[in-house]
């Protein structure tokens, strides 16, 4: 089968499953190698963005799918969907990024980090797909774990968790709460002798004392 078939028929694959479809099953079914699958598949993405077509070929957690391009929302929505647009509260942000960052956490702990109760924003996730149960953990009560979902990943374009920004490391002070001081004279760099700099920093780090200091993240889990 000459290459062009090869992508053809992916292509019409992916087209007709709807769905996230596996690197076994196309192997499978044209009876390739996974590296002949991934390098057809890197082909084909540059062909959908170089051709400015209006589909692209997108990865998820070792899955293809053809999905319309992020920048057109706009025109599809209104067409094939007449409901509200899902929203997303800055809380339940926060607890998308919790669960995020932190694969098979209870809810008890996503409201130790967040120090506020998490029932609604978990019920709303769980109800956008966002995240999804991740089994029980075997800890007194034998409390239910989340994890995020497939539809996370591509509604924030992620292939896997593994692409997720990296967290700045913190230090801890005795009461395992955030030294703000230390953060910020990481992050910005005071010319020598520049008053006008340093006066900036100081203020910086007055207004924060005033808004109070960030909550630590929880120690990892032993598992």
């Amino acid at each position: 089968m000459e290459i062009n078939q090869k992508k053809g028929t992916i292509e019409a694959i992916l087209f007709a499953a709807g769905r996230p479809v596996t690197k076994n099953e196309i192997m499978l079914a044209l009876e390739i190698t996974i590296e002949d699958i991934e390098n057809i598949i890197r082909s084909m993405q540059e062909e959908y963005k170089n051709e400015n077509r209006g589909i692209e070929l997108i990865e998820i957690d070792g899955s293809y799918q053809l999905c319309t391009k992020k920048e057109l929302y706009q025109y599809i929505y209104p067409i094939l969907d007449k409901r509200n647009k899902p929203n997303l509260s800055n809380a339940a942000l926060e607890t998308l990024a919790i669960v995020a960052y932190n694969p098979k956490i209870t809810r008890a702990e996503i409201e130790s980090i967040r120090g506020v109760s998490a029932d609604a924003c978990v019920y709303k996730l769980l109800e956008y797909g966002l995240i999804e149960e991740a089994g029980k953990i075997d800890l007194p009560g034998k409390p239910m774990s989340y994890k995020t979902t497939n539809e996370f990943l591509k509604m924030f374009g992620y292939s896997s968790l593994e692409e997720l920004p990296e967290l700045p490391r913190y230090k801890l002070d005795e009461n395992k709460q955030i030294v703000i001081d230390d953060i910020i004279e990481k992050n910005v760099e005071v010319p020598e002798n520049n008053i006008e700099e340093e006066t900036k920093l100081k203020t910086l780090k007055t207004n924060n004392e005033k808004e109070g200091k960030a909550e630590a993240p929880m120690p990892g889990r032993e598992e």
